[in-house]
C-alpha cells in the first residue's frame, strides 16, 4: 500500500509542478531541460521505491501510475471544468494583428518564438504578416496568416 501511496504523490507533484512550469516547457526541450528532466526522474525514481527494488514493487508503481493517467483523462473526458483545470486554455499571443506582450510574459515566450513557428508551419517571415498566434495545450504556438 506504501508504494500506491508513494505513486500518487510522485504522480499528482509531477503534474502539479509541470502545470505551473507552463505548456512551452513540454513542447520544445533545450538540453538544460532534458537534463533537469533525466535528474527529475531519477530522483522520482528514488522516492518511489524507497529501498524496494523488487519487480512486485515496480509492477504495482506502473499500475498506479498509469491508473492515475487513466483517471486523471477520465475526469478531462466527462468535466469542461476538470478538463481545463488539469490542462489549461490555449492562450493567444497574437491577436488580430496586435501582439499580447501580457501573454508572451505569461508563456515566457518571446516574438521570435512565434516568428520560428510561423516559419515553419506557414512560412512567414514578418509579425506584421501574423493575424492570430496561439500557445496550444500541447505547448505548441500555432499561427494564422494575415490576409492580404
Amino acid at each position: 500500500m506504501e508504494s500506491v501511496l508513494r505513486g500518487i504523490i510522485i504522480y499528482l507533484f509531477l503534474w502539479l509542478i509541470f502545470r505551473i512550469s507552463g505548456k512551452r516547457t513540454l513542447a520544445e526541450t533545450t538540453p538544460f531541460e532534458l537534463v533537469l528532466l533525466l535528474i527529475i526522474s531519477e530522483v522520482t525514481n528514488q522516492a518511489m521505491v524507497d529501498s524496494d527494488n523488487s519487480v512486485t514493487n515496480a509492477i504495482i508503481l506502473i499500475m498506479t501510475l498509469t491508473g492515475m493517467s487513466v483517471l486523471l483523462s477520465f475526469f478531462k473526458h466527462y468535466s469542461a471544468a476538470a478538463n481545463r483545470w488539469l490542462e489549461g486554455l490555449p492562450l493567444p499571443l497574437i491577436k488580430e494583428g496586435k501582439v499580447l506582450k501580457e501573454n508572451l510574459d505569461k508563456a515566457r515566450v518571446d516574438e521570435q518564438e512565434i516568428l520560428m513557428s510561423a516559419r515553419y508551419t506557414q512560412g512567414i517571415e514578418r509579425l506584421e504578416d501574423i493575424k492570430e498566434a496561439t500557445v496550444e495545450n500541447d505547448g505548441k504556438i500555432s499561427v494564422i496568416p494575415r490576409q492580404r
